[in-house]
């Protein structure tokens, strides 16, 4: 995977990282989030960076983690699914788990804007989530798949997020919601038409960026803490430890092995047909593309 698979610019106050997998939907693979997770500390570590906007580069801001390749890049995995002991130590040891890049956008004290185009699900959505403020396309698409087979919520930031009723019911449906909808239920800060978005965000990092930046990691600081007190941290151990177990189900085995020999594109069709959603959806609720309305791929 080049180098270039996260891009990172800075610009006065302001830091602007981008996933750049365009032609995989800007997919997760470990080693980007490594570099995703060197970016974040980069522009924490910077005196001059106040904020830092999160994007995806083409026609999505993330579609989750990568599932293609015969699932090769997975560690532990096997023929029947994952070996559960190597999954347990990944996923809760902060040296190797992908939470530790995802709450880094939480964890350091300046402020993060993820700005949301196209889908934005599975690990992309928990991923999202940890920003600090997330802004939207209108006709963007946040969902958890994962909830029909093979995971189990990761960051917990769905249900942090929303109140019981709306995550109970997106957790145990696994439907995907529209940016529009999303602010709508309380999940994302705003949605704008996608023309607008760009100009949207950069309008909104520029106020933030005006505020001195003592002032934004103490604002940011006493608002985590009382998420902390809600045990965030317990959750996002019980989290990642039931995302392995749903791998290593009977039906998490039989997703692999469907992906494994017919390709990835046969199991989600299989698991999301049903419902007639995400890449299985009408055409005409799917997200519209940067690439059509003639917008810069970022």
């Amino acid at each position: 995977m080049s180098e270039a698979s996260i891009k990172y610019r800075k610009e006065g106050a302001i830091a602007t990282i981008t996933l750049n997998r365009p032609s995989k939907y800007n997919t997760l693979r470990f080693e980007m989030i490594e570099r995703l997770s060197d970016a974040l500390r980069d522009a924490n570590r910077d005196d001059e960076i106040r904020v830092i906007v999160l994007q995806g580069a083409g026609d999505s801001f993330c579609g989750g983690f990568d599932f293609s390749g015969g699932l090769e890049h997975y560690p532990g995995i096997t023929e029947d699914g994952y070996d559960p002991g190597v999954d347990h130590h990944m996923v809760t040891n902060q040296y190797t788990s992908y939470l530790t890049a995802f709450m880094g956008l939480w964890r350091g004290l300046k402020p993060t804007i993820a700005k949301v185009h196209g889908y934005c699900v599975g690990g992309g959505s928990e991923m999202a989530l940890c920003a600090d403020l997330v802004i939207a396309s209108d006709c963007a698409r946040f969902g958890t798949p994962y909830a029909r087979v093979w995971g189990c919520h990761l960051t917990g930031m769905w249900v942090y997020r929303l109140g019981l009723a709306k995550a109970k019911y997106y957790a145990l449906t696994g439907e995907w919601v529209s940016g529009k909808e999303a602010s709508e239920i309380g999940l994302i800060n705003f949605s704008y038409p996608l023309e607008e978005l760009d100009q949207r965000v950069d309008a909104l990092a520029a106020k933030l960026a005006k505020i001195p930046l003592t002032q934004l990691v103490s604002m940011k600081l006493i608002v985590n803490q009382a998420y902390d007190n809600m045990g965030l941290q317990s959750t996002q151990t019980l989290g990642p430890i039931l995302d392995g177990a749903m791998r290593n189900t009977r039906e998490g085995r039989a997703f692999v092995h469907l992906a494994m020999e017919q390709g990835v594109k046969a199991a989600v069709v299989e698991r999301d047909g049903p419902f007639g959603d995400y890449s299985q959806g009408a055409e005409d609720e799917q997200p519209r593309k940067r690439s059509e309305l003639g917008l810069p791929s970022l």
